[in-house]
């Protein structure tokens, strides 16, 4: 939203152009192509054209790319017409649905329409951008206008509110509802700017603007509210933080005299923090960068960095400075005439001081301590208080306790959560007091305001992921709001159904919602949430806890409520809104509902110095204060609270009061609405995300709108318009004449046999049901374009017509013309005829025709005049109607404003009637008003008067009970503690055992996880078996290729280096002959000489026989040649023979592909490609067949010209014997001459013998080569049959195959019906998930909590641990008792599995009656929409049977909690009873000790009898009298004193003994009321102990189930072990066949290197002896020019190089058959490798498309992983605490097994039942695991080796390539050494880039090795996730007692879908791994269809 003006043509975002919009080209083209609506998750809804109908599915056409889709039918929604397109009105659209208003508003936005209307309300869209559409200029534009005469806009809705108000004198309301950033804030300034305007009562001064104007204030009270009441967000950049309703008050003439405003729900918590990206409220920005350096000083200001509470610093609003936004907040409160600037500023940087007051924690006590009061004393400065007093508050705050104060140390917890509330309660009254300042400021009602415009902005329908309090109340807001809007909207089209008199049974559409609100506000029978909420704060041991059971009691069964379906940790209650079902957490709703505060700092505070301060807190009598919250270290942070009644109001009340004072206002208005969209979360202008709009459009009601518009008629249409337009459908319904519009529609709807439902006929329109006009407009189109036709039918023919009768008469008068020459050309010489044509002129009758033809002019100009004059006479008579027509109308009209007047006049005169009445009303009432105020002050006297009464017998009363009341302080505090230890001990049972029951669920999860991830780990790798098998085949077929290519190589090497040899030999050969034709000029010269030679002539007779015989061998080997001709060509047609085969290979493969990948479209088109791919296959091997067969001409060619050129040869070698047989008579002469040289020659024979024998060497060598290349012949025949033996093998696997794809493709159609329930739960089980992860963070924070104080209730049970081991013999008789109960456990298990069947049977009827209710649901929803609220009876029968289910779950908590408290108390009897015992023994050893006292006592009293004896026999002794008595006498003092310390020892003995017997005593006493009490309390409990040791047997019953499941799970795994072991040495073996491939490649390479090596070495050496022959050659002419003797030497040499060259020739043949043999094989060889090489590729192709799949489901994979990645950390987080917990949990049983020995036993048995078999199965665990990573290592060397031997190939192949162009050339350039020598160097720098690039390649290759290590490495530390889990169930079942359940079947691979873990990114190779890993995995299903859900997951 913008307030400025830009260049922009401020109309082009206002107006749309219609002529775009009636485009005749798309309506034909909306008739043409039928287009509906399609879903789509990127547009939200796409265009498509039907094209096909398939039952319950249609065929449609997408409208963007053409591609064709299958969607269901209810799923489609249908388009509107063109000329609905950007239409202003969405209630005009024919078609209403979601689609077609998402589409509008798309369009409108895209264009720059931003305001579009739907019904009676406006929706406007945030452009993020500035819009010329808010000046003055627009302003008076939309001055005085009616709404449907303007482009929609805020001004248009703020001008008919203002006009209604004005006329109907009626107030009005405008509400601004939407999300955070859709641009409320800006559309209420829009209105107020509109209003401040229009109503301006300072018209005639508008240019003096005066300072305190009433406009002007209320135009700047919005910069004031903004910068105290706005934050910037992460959404927007000036978000309200607060609702407000702007009251603005008009006077009669419409002025503006006064406004108001009212605020709700201010988020105060922004002030002390915010989340991450954004700011507290602007004014702290403002005042901290904005103030000068004297008000810094004042208001002790510091950094952004140096307040706690500015959480992210200095965060900047981009194009906003907040020095300037200060400036104008100051200027704003200087004109709004605010005169505490400066304490309110005060205050702000006070609310920042409350932040930095720090607190530590004591070293030996838990009490707070303020280390540094730098803070504390700035604050107190601010806030005028005393620093000590505020410490004092703070640290030691008074607290009443009965009737007297005492001071209550503090921790750090509760100090700092007091200095947070009273920095939000210090924040929130200064915002309070400022509005009410700013009302006091802008009201004005003196001048006696007649009515008002509310202007609302508040916060819209808001759905988090956790919904809290201040959600419940914005929702039940816009629950009110929704409410009011139905009942605005339909009320008044109901009326206007009643106006026009259509048959209409009135509905209050209100009622809808009336449910909903009931829940929220209801008082009683049952209370609401918020009455709940209220009722909770009462009760001194109320917490969130219990407040939810009781909202789950009270309202469990309400058709608005639910429990959640998430786990207890997301959400503790789900309320069904009309937008949707909001899941609530009630965390610290009881705090937040009684907001507490420090009451000693807000009494400071109130008797603050600061007069401003003390007003702000004048209200602290009315506040929460310590001492109503009991505890205020737990009542902080979620526990009990004890409140007094009566004392204060809750937040809920106070919000619930004043939206009903809101309600009313607008009830009493007439409301308009402005529902605000925001088009996306990125800021971004011009971009709408369609999910997002329709989420909003949901929230806002706008959607809901049109469900109700749906439900009457709201396409409507006057009479003569419905005439005008579809008249044409009805042609002779209407007679002609006049005929009443209503009567003419009524014909016409009878013609069109419209069905009575369909339509209403009203007085002045007649209306429709949503879609008829649309079909109208159908049937209008189709009409048209009939008669269109027919009228270019008709115009056509008459156009014909006309030009052939124009033709006709063309020819008539060519006839004419015609006879008319013929008749001059007869009359042109005739006498007469030149006579009449003279005279003809001079006659009157030729003048006479002129003068008539000029009347006849003359006569057609005045009626031409008469016919203008008649035109205009007509024309003025109808102006003449028209003007009486007007005048008639406009004395009606004038009577109907009289009579308006009149009426107005008396409606005025009543009002001021009944305001008199009112105002004699009111002084009645304030008059009594002031005498109950009398009666209230002498009551108030008389009530002074008792309380001091009172006061002093309170007193008195408390100075007599002081005493009393001292005692008892002690056993208060004692037992408030004991009571608190046992309420920790209970709420840490509950915790524990929700904490069991929630491990137990995620065990299981994590169970099935495990196991389907095994299932599809055994599926991979049988998958990775057959692909290995196959890549082996390809990887030995291409070995194979590799020697063939090589021995073809080989063989054209030695070709090569023959034809250089034939070539020299043919040299040779010519110069010989030059030499011979230079013997024969000598042999003629010396004929003569010839006698001698007679001898030799003989020899010349041998040699021509010899020659005879060579002739015969050459036709011998001519014969063999044409035989290898034709083995040739029967080779040749075997090579066709097999490309036949292999072509139909290729086609059974194409047909396999077909079958296999027929599922999908994607497939299709897959499949289309492939076919394609095929085609061109099919023509580059027919290309390569011609160029064969063109090669094979070629040699043919070349062989017959070798023949030819042999049998020139014989041709010469003929003459040449016949001119030696001539010669020879003559060479006998002169053989005797020549015999003196013959000695001569006969040395050079020597040398020519030797070179002959040279020759030999190296032919036999060629001979061994031809050799070598027939052995290699044989080896490449017999590799073809291996490769024909291996082709039939991969025919019958591909049959297997494709029986397989059957079995799959009928397994895939078996499995589809299971998808859809698959996909219908898969957003269940996300939602379930998101809940999951939201509780577990949440339980991770209470676990640190609970940790705390398990670790403090450690410490205080410690010292009872001695008093517990006296029970060991009670125990005893438990275990006997739990003996007998075993027995009745075994009975009930019986019991529960026949329970469980039936349940399960249940289960699965409940699931197929819930998939055929969605599906009946769907067609009535397409079929009528008017069923849409049985759906919704219909969740609450759902809602209904999950509370049944829930208040099952509720009664196994409340069993569980009777449990713990029978626990209580039989701890409480047993420490009772372990004092008694403890007294006991201490009495019985006093007893001990004093009978041990009496003995010695009686021993002392003998001793002494028998001394007193003895001294009397002594003294009756006469002699030894004198000697002994001195004796005697000290003996007698010595045992009287033993005597009296024995007696001193026995009274205190005898006083302990008292005392002891007296302690006995009351002990006993004590010991037999606890006894009472126990009996009691365990009669009471027996019952509870039968039904608890019920559920004990039915979990054991459970477990034992589950254990049969874990077991079958086990034999699973055990047979996917084998079968991984037998894959993973398969893959060993064709890992070293690989290896051997491949070293056998290297070596052939390397003797392919070395063979080229000897045959460069061997053509230097042939070069060297043709350069020898060369200069011998020479030297033999100059020697034969010189020494003619030689002749006959030379004649044998030359005999004998025929001889040479004819066996040369015949070994040349013979290797040019072996070449051609070679050749065709090579060819063969060559066809079949190009066909291996197209079905590599075709191979490598549908291995891609099977990656692209793969890719598909891995994205899939991955958006399911970072789900399950989520879930892993908090699970582990989870398992750390729930390790924590069983940890204590164990000490507790520790102390208390002697009363848990019935648990103990059980566990014991169950342990060792079960411990062996999760010892092996962890063994065999960790044993596969050890395997998966082996085969993983494995799994990728063989990839790199495949990959590496791939790439050899590779170059092997190039290399080949690069060797047969280097042959061709070095056939043609066989004479030029030097270029080929070059062009191999050439070839080595290319040879070198190519290994440059293998490199990259071997580098890439690496890479992607790390990336499949890598994967490896995931996989291992999944592995490991998975050891831990299994590691952590063994624990669980050990310290449970019992196995963990691990549930199977289709809910557990449901839930795999959304929780089975990602694998990294795989690389290439893996996917073609995982891509026929799908594939064998189909063929493993089709073997097993008990597996085919876990195959419908892949």
């Amino acid at each position: 939203m913008s307030q400025r003006n830009g260049p922009e043509d401020p109309e082009r975002y206002l107006f749309v152009d219609r002529a775009v919009v009636y485009n005749p080209a798309s309506q034909a083209d909306w008739t043409a192509k039928k287009l509906v609506w399609v879903p789509s998750e990127r547009h939200g809804f796409e265009a498509a054209s039907l094209r096909e109908e398939r039952g319950e599915e249609v065929v449609v056409e997408l409208a963007e790319n053409g591609k064709k889709a299958v969607v269901g039918k209810d799923d489609i929604q249908k388009m509107n017409p063109p000329k609905f397109s950007k239409v202003e009105d969405m209630a005009e659209l024919t078609c209403l649905n979601e689609a077609s208003v998402l589409h509008n508003l798309k369009d409108r936005y895209y264009s720059g329409l931003i305001y579009t209307y739907s019904g009676l309300f406006c929706v406007v869209i945030n452009p993020y951008k500035n819009l010329p559409i808010y000046s003055e200029n627009i302003i008076e534009m939309y001055r005085g206008k009616k709404r449907h005469e303007m482009p929609p806009h805020i001004y248009a809705i703020s001008e008919s509110a203002y006009r209604c108000m004005l006329q109907d004198r009626e107030d009005q309301s405008i509400l601004c509802t939407g999300e955070s950033g859709a641009g409320k804030t800006e559309n209420t300034k829009k209105v107020i700017q509109y209003l401040a305007h229009v109503a301006s009562s300072h018209k005639g001064r508008r240019d003096h603007n005066i300072p305190g104007e009433l406009e002007r204030q209320l135009l700047q009270a919005n910069p004031i509210l903004e910068a105290f009441g706005n934050a910037k967000t992460v959404k927007n950049d000036n978000s309200s933080r607060f609702g407000k309703f702007i009251r603005v008050n008009f006077d009669v003439a419409g002025y503006i005299v006064g406004a108001n405003i009212e605020t709700y729900l201010l988020e105060k918590s922004r002030a002390i923090r915010q989340a991450k990206d954004e700011r507290t409220f602007h004014v702290f920005y403002q005042l901290l960068a904005g103030a000068g350096e004297h008000l810094k000083t004042d208001l002790l200001l510091e950094g952004f960095s140096s307040y706690r509470f500015l959480s992210n610093g200095n965060v900047t609003i981009p194009g906003q400075q907040d020095k300037d936004n200060f400036q104008e907040t100051m200027d704003a409160m200087h004109i709004m005439r605010q005169p505490s600037n400066k304490c309110m500023l005060k205050v702000v940087s006070a609310v920042l001081q409350f932040g930095n007051i720090s607190f530590r924690k004591e070293r030996n006590t838990d009490q707070a301590s303020m280390p540094e009061n730098t803070a504390a004393q700035k604050l107190c400065h601010l806030l005028g208080m005393n620093v000590m007093e505020f410490t004092r508050a703070i640290l030691t705050p008074r607290i009443k306790v009965g009737r007297d104060y005492v001071q209550k140390a503090q921790t750090k917890e509760q100090a700092d959560f007091a200095m947070e509330a009273l920095a939000k309660a210090t924040y929130e009254r200064l915002f309070r007091w400022l509005v009410h300042r700013i009302n006091r400021a802008l009201d004005r009602t003196k001048r006696q305001g007649a009515s008002f415009i509310g202007i609302l902005d508040i916060a819209g329908f808001e759905i988090f992921q956790l919904n809290s309090f201040e959600q419940l109340c914005i929702n039940y807001t816009n629950e009110r709001l929704q409410q009011l809007f139905n009942h605005t909207m339909f009320i008044l089209e109901q009326e206007e159904y009643q106006r026009e008199g259509i048959e209409w049974s009135f509905i209050d559409f209100g009622l809808d919602l009336q449910p909903c609100i009931d829940l929220i506000e209801r008082p009683n029978n049952p209370p609401g949430i918020l009455a709940l909420l209220d009722e909770e704060c009462w009760f001194p041991k109320a917490t969130d806890k219990t407040f939810v059971d009781k909202v789950l009691q009270e309202q469990g069964t309400h058709g608005k409520f639910q429990k959640p379906r998430q786990l207890k940790d997301k959400a503790d209650f789900c309320i069904i809104h009309y937008a949707g079902r909001v899941d609530y957490k009630a965390d610290e709703w009881l705090m937040k509902n009684m907001d507490p505060l420090n009451d000693n700092v807000a009494t400071l505070l109130h008797q603050s110095t600061d007069k401003f301060v003390s007003e702000l807190w004048k209200d602290v009598d009315r506040i929460v204060g310590l001492d109503q919250v009991a505890g205020m270290a737990e009542t902080a942070f979620g526990a009990s609270y004890k409140t007094k009644k009566g004392m204060f109001r809750t937040v809920g009340q106070l919000y619930k009061e004043s939206l009903s004072r809101l309600m009313a206002t607008l009830r009493n208005t007439n409301p308009n609405f402005v529902r605000c969209i925001i088009p996306n979360h990125h800021k971004r202008a011009g971009k709408l995300e369609p999910q997002l709009v329709l989420e909003q459009l949901r929230c806002n009601g706008v959607l809901e709108g049109i469900r109700i518009c749906r439900q009457g008629f709201p396409n409507r249409i006057l009479f003569q318009e419905f005439r005008q337009r579809y008249e044409i459908l009805t042609p002779n319904a209407i007679p002609k004449g006049f005929m009443d519009g209503k009567q003419a529609c009524d014909q016409m709807i009878k013609v069109l046999e419209l069905d009575a439902n369909l339509y209403r006929i009203g007085q002045s329109k007649i209306f429709f049901r949503a879609g008829v006009l649309a079909h109208l407009e159908e049937e209008r189109d189709l009409k048209i374009t009939d008669i269109i036709i027919y009228f270019q039918a008709a115009c056509r023919g008459y156009l014909a017509r006309k030009a052939f009768s124009k033709k006709q008469q063309q020819l008539s008068a060519l006839k004419v013309l015609q006879r008319n020459c013929a008749a001059y050309l007869k009359l042109k010489h005739w006498q007469w005829w030149r006579l009449f044509t003279k005279v003809k002129p001079l006659l009157q009758v030729s003048r006479q025709e002129e003068e008539m033809q000029a009347k006849d002019d003359e006569l057609l100009k005045v009626k031409e005049k008469q016919g203008k004059v008649e035109e205009e006479l007509v024309e003025m008579q109808k102006k003449q109607q028209q003007m009486t027509e007007e005048k008639s109308i406009l004395a009606e009209q004038l009577q109907a404003e009289t009579e308006l007047f009149a009426e107005a006049e008396e409606m005025r005169a009543r009002l001021a009637s009944k305001k008199q009445e009112l105002e004699e009303i009111l002084h009645d009432l304030e008059s009594r008003v002031e005498e109950e105020e009398e009666r209230n002050q002498g009551l108030q006297n008389e009530k002074k008067k008792m309380q001091a009464h009172l006061q002093e017998l309170e007193e008195q009363l408390d100075e007599e009970e002081s005493g009393r009341q001292k005692l008892q302080l002690e056993k208060v505090t004692a037992e408030a503690k004991m009571k608190k230890h046992e309420e920790v001990i209970l709420v840490l049972e509950d915790q524990n055992s929700k904490f069991l029951k929630e491990k137990k669920l995620l065990e299981e999860r994590i169970n099935e996880m495990s196991s389907v991830l095994t299932e599809e780990e055994e599926k991979a790798k049988n998958l990775g078996k057959m692909k290995n098998k196959h890549e082996n085949m390809i990887v030995d077929l291409e070995e194979r290729l590799k020697k063939e290519e090589k021995g073809r190589q080989e063989l054209e090497k030695a070709k090569r280096k023959l034809d250089g040899e034939l070539s020299d030999l043919q040299e040779q050969i010519g110069e010989q002959q030059a030499q011979v034709e230079e013997l024969r000029q000598q042999l003629t010269k010396k004929e003569e000489e010839a006698q001698v030679f007679q001898s030799r002539g003989e020899e010349e007779v041998t040699q021509k026989n010899g020659a005879l015989k060579q002739v015969r061998e050459l036709q011998a080997q001519m014969s063999e040649l044409q035989e290898d001709l034709e083995t040739e060509k029967l080779s040749r047609s075997k090579a066709e023979k097999l490309k036949r085969d292999l072509g139909e290979e290729l086609e059974a493969l194409k047909t396999e592909l077909e079958d296999t990948l027929d599922t999908t479209a994607t497939q299709q088109e897959l499949r289309t490609k492939r076919e394609q791919e095929v085609t061109e296959l099919k023509k580059a091997m027919e290309e390569e067949a011609r160029s064969h067969e063109a090669q094979v001409q070629e040699m043919r060619l070349r062989h017959g010209t070798a023949q030819e050129e042999l049998a020139e040869q014989l041709e010469q070698a003929k003459r040449v014997k016949a001119n030696l047989e001539k010669s020879k008579q003559m060479q006998e002469g002169s053989t005797k001459e020549l015999a003196l040289e013959v000695k001569n020659l006969q040395q050079t024979k020597q040398e020519a013998e030797h070179r002959r024998k040279k020759m030999d060497a190296q032919l036999q060598e060629v001979a061994a080569r031809a050799a070598e290349g027939e052995r290699a012949r044989t080896e490449l025949a017999e590799r073809a049959h291996k490769l024909q033996a291996e082709l039939d093998g991969v025919t019958t696997l591909l049959e297997e195959a494709e029986r397989r794809s059957l079995r799959t493709s009928k397994d895939v159609a078996g499995l589809e019906g299971t998808l859809q329930d698959t996909q219908e739960l898969l957003a269940e089980e996300t939602r379930q998930k998101l809940g999951l992860s939201s509780r577990l963070r949440q339980l991770e924070e209470e676990k640190s909590a609970l940790q705390e104080q398990q670790e403090e209730e450690e410490e205080a049970r410690g010292t009872l641990e001695k008093a517990l081991l006296s029970v060991q013999a009670q125990l005893v008789e438990t275990k006997k008792k739990l003996e007998e109960e075993v027995g009745l456990l075994e009975g009930l298990e019986e019991v529960k599995r026949r329970l469980q069947k039936e349940l399960e049977l249940a289960a699965v009827r409940a699931e197929e009656k819930g998939v055929a209710l969605e599906k009946l649901e769907k067609s009535r929803s397409r079929l009528q929409q008017e069923l849409e609220d049985m759906s919704v009876e219909l969740d609450h029968q759902r809602q209904l049977v999950s509370t049944l289910e829930k208040k099952q779950k509720k009664f196994d908590q409340l069993l569980a909690e009777e449990k713990s408290v029978a626990a209580r108390y039989g701890e409480e009897r047993d420490r009772a009873e372990a004092e008694a015992r403890e007294k006991e023994t201490k009495a019985l050893s006093l007893t001990r000790a004093l009978d041990e006292a009496l003995e010695a006592k009686e021993e002392l009293e003998r001793v002494n009898k028998t001394l007193r004896a003895e001294m009397e026999d002594l003294m009756s002794s006469k002699d030894d009298v004198g000697k002994n008595v001195h004796e005697l006498e000290k003996a007698k003092r010595s045992q009287d004193q033993q005597l009296e310390e024995m007696r001193v020892q026995l009274e205190e003995l005898e006083d302990e003994l008292q005392a002891t017997e007296d302690a006995k005593l009351r002990l006993e006493v004590n010991m037999q009321a606890m006894k009472a009490q126990y009996d009691r309390d365990l009669a009471g409990k027996d019952e509870m102990g039968e039904e608890k040791k019920r559920a004990l047997v039915k979990q054991v019953r459970e477990m034992e189930v589950e254990l049969d499941d874990e077991r079958k799970q086990r034999a699973l795994a055990v047979a996917a072990k084998k079968k991984l072991e037998a894959d993973l040495i398969d893959a060993v073996g064709q890992i070293e066949g690989a290896n051997k491939a491949r070293d056998e490649a290297i070596k052939h390479l390397r003797k392919l290197q070395a063979q080229m090596k000897d045959y460069h070495r061997e053509l230097e050496e042939a070069r060297a002896s043709r350069d020898e022959v060369f200069s011998q050659a020479k030297e033999n002419e100059k020697k034969l020019k010189t020494l003619e003797a030689e002749i006959l030497q030379l004649h044998e040499d030359l005999a004998a190089s025929e001889r040479g060259r004819r066996h040369a020739e015949q070994e040349r043949d013979e290797l040019q058959d072996e070449i051609s043999n070679s050749s065709s094989g090579k060819s063969a060889l060559l066809e079949e490798k190009r066909r291996q090489e197209a079905r590599i590729a075709h191979l490598e192709e549908e291995l891609e498309e099977e990656q692209g799949n793969m890719e598909l489901l891995n994205e899939r994979f991955r958006k399911t992983s970072m789900q399950v990645d989520s879930l892993s950390a908090e699970l582990g987080a989870e398992r750390s605490a729930g390790q924590k917990s069983e940890n204590a949990r164990q000490q507790l049983e520790r102390l208390n097994k002697e009363q848990r020995a019935k648990l103990g036993e059980l566990e014991g048995v169950l342990k060792t039942r079960f411990k062996t078999t999760i010892s092996t199965l962890e063994i065999k665990i960790c044993q596969l695991e050890e395997q998966m990573e082996q085969e993983a290592k494995e799994r990728a060397a063989a990839n790199k080796i495949v990959r590496r031997t791939e790439k050899k190939l590779k170059e092997v192949c190039m290399q080949v390539e690069d060797e047969r162009r280097h042959a061709d050339q070095f056939k043609e350039q066989m004479e030029k050494a030097n270029s080929r020598m070059k062009q191999l160097k050439r070839q080595l720098e290319e040879a070198e880039e190519e290994a440059t690039r293998s490199n990259a390649a071997r580098r890439k290759l690496q890479r992607e090795l790390d990336d499949a290590t890598e994967a490896s490495e995931g996989l291992g530390r999944e592995v490991n996730t998975l050891k831990s889990r299994l590691r952590y169930t063994h624990t669980l079942t050990s310290t449970r007692g019992g196995p963990v359940s691990f549930s199977s079947g289709r809910s557990a691979r449901r839930q795999l879908e959304d929780t089975s873990p990602e694998p990294p990114s795989p690389d290439p190779a893996s996917l073609d791994l995982a891509s026929l890993d799908a594939a064998s995995d189909l063929e493993q299903d089709s073997k097993t269809p008990d597996e085919a859900p876990s195959a419908q997951l892949v």
